[in-house]
């Protein structure tokens, strides 16, 4: 890539040249055929071409257009003509003031234009560094930000390629697959090393250290593109800045997971021994009746034989919930996929809580033309289910339940309305949470708090989604969506 940048910058020099000594030419002969031979406006003519060469090109080819034309200027326009002698000493005083004023005109005017240039870039730089501290700002993810950073500063600073390389993890990163040859290991170990920057202006990169105080965290690599040192340590300074902020975090992250996850553990344990002291309590007393001395006739028995069983039952359901909880959360759970409608769910899912809902009537409303849902059939109707339970406890007797579906955006949405208390905005936020009860029921409707977050996770299991509309006083609404199977 250097020998092939070299190249194309040498031609495109020995081209300039070219071209102004054949503007030169072009002025001798307009000024010499065409115009009134008058030196004082040939050397206005020359001069004029030159200081307009030298802001647009630089000061190199305006003096060789200087040099040229001061020639051309004596050969034509001061006598004796076609000739290098110059008769007339004044002559010679007008020739070497024309040089002297074209090379000090071009002088000033390539500072002008080098300032023009620099400001320029400058400002460039400017709204660059902006652009990528913007860029910086909206990533939080530490992995995330060190995979899109170096393509980050190819796109904001139009570079070849980007390499990023970590002392911590002795990983370096690029803008792109391709451009890995270009960066070698051992030169961004040195740089990262030793702590200085290194330039390489024939090959147009750069090598700069991340430097976070006097320690040295890694190297940020540029090639193919012309950035100021300046405006390389200040991406450098941001560049270190970003990966530090979000390695701090990334630790202050795991931190507050890990006191969260005490918090739910200790949370877990209490409602857990709250739940299960309660059946626990009764089956116990009810033992205790039965091995008395206490004479008790064949009803009595068969009361607290049923409480034993009833509350067995319920000991084991709270147990079960607890264990899938455990293992929706560790993603352990294997889902049998297979096509079912979502009228099929609907059905042995109403079957499952004849006995709970038998106090309401139940509307469904579920189209026979919906198309077939890829899921767990059994997993589906678990989560029917404990809406449906949802709905019977909280909602007073003889008010109907609500059920339907729809298609909607390649998604069927069923939903579960009932005609209970309602759920304020705050709490709603909280319902999917697991072991949240909502305040006002806590004590009146008997639950673990864990149904709705494992009805959640089976959804989600499934790529899908569950949501809450509720209005206090007039019901709450659940539902939750299902892809639908792709037509084959």
């Amino acid at each position: 890539m250097g020998y092939n940048f070299a190249v194309k910058r040498a031609v495109r020099q020995l081209l300039r040249y070219l071209i102004v000594a054949v503007l030169d030419a072009l002025i001798t002969w307009i000024c010499f055929r065409v115009l009134n031979r008058n030196p004082a406006t040939v050397g206005f003519v020359f001069l004029l071409a030159i200081l307009v060469v030298s802001a647009t090109w630089g000061l190199r080819y305006a003096i060789f257009m200087a040099v040229w034309a001061t020639l051309l200027y004596n050969f034509f326009f001061l006598p004796p003509l076609f000739t290098f002698n110059i008769a007339d000493s004044q002559n010679w005083i007008a020739l070497f003031a024309f040089l002297i004023t074209a090379i000090i005109g071009s002088q000033l005017s390539e500072r002008a234009r080098r300032q023009t240039q620099q400001a320029t870039q400058r400002r460039k730089e400017v709204e660059r560094l902006y652009a990528l501290s913007q860029q910086l700002l909206l990533s939080e993810n530490v992995f995330e930000l060190l995979n899109k950073l170096p393509a980050y500063i190819a796109d904001v600073f139009g570079a070849t390629g980007v390499a990023l390389f970590l002392e911590n993890k002795q990983k370096t990163y690029f803008s792109d697959v391709d451009v890995q040859p270009l960066f070698p290991p051992e030169q961004l170990r040195a740089v990262s090393g030793r702590g200085e920057p290194m330039f390489q202006r024939n090959q147009r990169s750069c090598y700069m250290p991340l430097r976070m105080g006097v320690r040295s965290v890694g190297t940020l690599a540029v090639v193919g593109c012309e950035i100021s040192r300046e405006t390389l340590e200040a991406v450098g300074s941001l560049v270190a800045t970003a990966i530090e902020r979000t390695s701090t975090m990334e630790k202050l992250s795991k931190a507050e997971a890990a006191r969260e996850s005490d918090r739910l553990r200790s949370l877990l344990l209490d409602s857990v021994t709250h739940e299960f002291r309660t059946p626990l309590t009764a089956i116990k007393a009810s033992a205790q009746t039965l091995l008395s001395e206490v004479e008790l006739d064949k009803p009595q028995l068969k009361e607290l034989a049923t409480v034993i069983n009833e509350e067995s039952d319920r000991l084991n359901r709270l147990i079960g919930e607890a264990a899938e909880v455990a293992q929706l959360d560790a993603r352990q759970v294997e889902l049998n996929m297979e096509p079912h409608q979502i009228s099929e769910a609907v059905r042995m899912s109403l079957q499952k809580v004849k006995n709970t809902v038998d106090k309401h009537s139940t509307d469904v409303v579920v189209p026979k033309d919906l198309p077939a849902i890829n899921m767990d059939i059994d997993r589906v109707v678990e989560v029917l289910v404990q809406l449906l339970d949802n709905a019977a406890k909280y909602s007073p007797p003889e008010t109907p339940i609500h059920i339907s579906s729809e298609l909607r955006n390649s998604t069927v949405i069923t939903s579960i309305a009932d005609h209970g208390p309602g759920i304020d905005d705050m709490e709603q936020t909280m319902i999917f949470e697991k072991f949240y009860r909502g305040r006002n029921q806590r004590i009146s409707v008997q639950g673990t708090g864990m149904g709705l977050a494992i009805a959640r996770a089976i959804v989600e299991l499934h790529g899908g989604t569950m949501g809450l509309t509720s209005q206090l006083g007039r019901g709450s609404v659940f539902y939750f969506s299902l892809p639908v199977t792709p037509a084959r």
